[in-house]
């Protein structure tokens, strides 16, 4: 961090532009989402489940960039919106990496596997870990909100569940933890 900035009221990265000033972009409507899907082959999705910190969006979103992600999904409801925090910690993802803001979860998760995704969930309901699933072709990757994880109704539209090995005493990792490790497995797995 530069010296004096913590004085003047702001926070940012020190290697990072400001992003939450400029360039705002809106969420992408549920009905842009086809065609921003078959804009790559095999294309990796992000979706959130009621991730409503603003801090955690942003995070993710940067990492969805990162990783190569084709978009990033989440429910309308319950769901942090592209506001200047998020901006802010996604350091130019809110602006390069399309979120698309659905008004039914599930029924956007059907339509998913009918264009041939496979869905796969973080649940610490899980049989298997994450290093166990072939993550390559057409995925999209759930990951559940902060303390509550997936929503019953989502965890049953997966067609797989996975859980990240957890070897200390805590139960869980934060979400946009679990969404790096997740999402830069499925990399690791294509690029092999």
């Amino acid at each position: 961090m530069h010296k004096g900035s913590r004085a003047k009221g702001k926070r940012k990265h020190s290697h990072s532009k400001d992003y939450s000033k400029g360039g705002k972009r809106k969420a992408s409507r549920e009905d842009e989402l086809l065609p921003i899907l078959k804009l790559k082959n095999d294309p990796i999705i992000l979706i959130l489940d009621h991730v409503q910190d603003p801090h955690n969006l942003g995070a993710c979103l940067r990492t969805a960039d990162g990783a190569g992600c084709t978009a990033v999904i989440a429910p309308k409801d319950r769901s942090s919106p592209l506001n200047e925090t998020v901006r802010r910690i996604a350091c130019g993802a809110a602006e390069s990496i399309p979120y698309v803001q659905v008004t039914n979860l599930a029924r956007t998760m059907k339509i998913l596997k009918d264009e041939g995704f496979w869905l796969v969930g973080t649940s610490d309901n899980a049989d298997q870990s994450i290093y166990e699933i072939d993550l390559k072709g057409k995925v999209g990757i759930i990951m559940g909100a902060e303390g509550k994880g997936l929503r019953r109704l989502t965890e049953e539209k997966c067609d797989f569940l996975a859980k990240l090995p957890m070897m200390g005493s805590v139960e869980c990792l934060n979400v946009s933890v679990a969404t790096g490790i997740s999402l830069y497995e499925a990399l690791r797995q294509r690029n092999l």
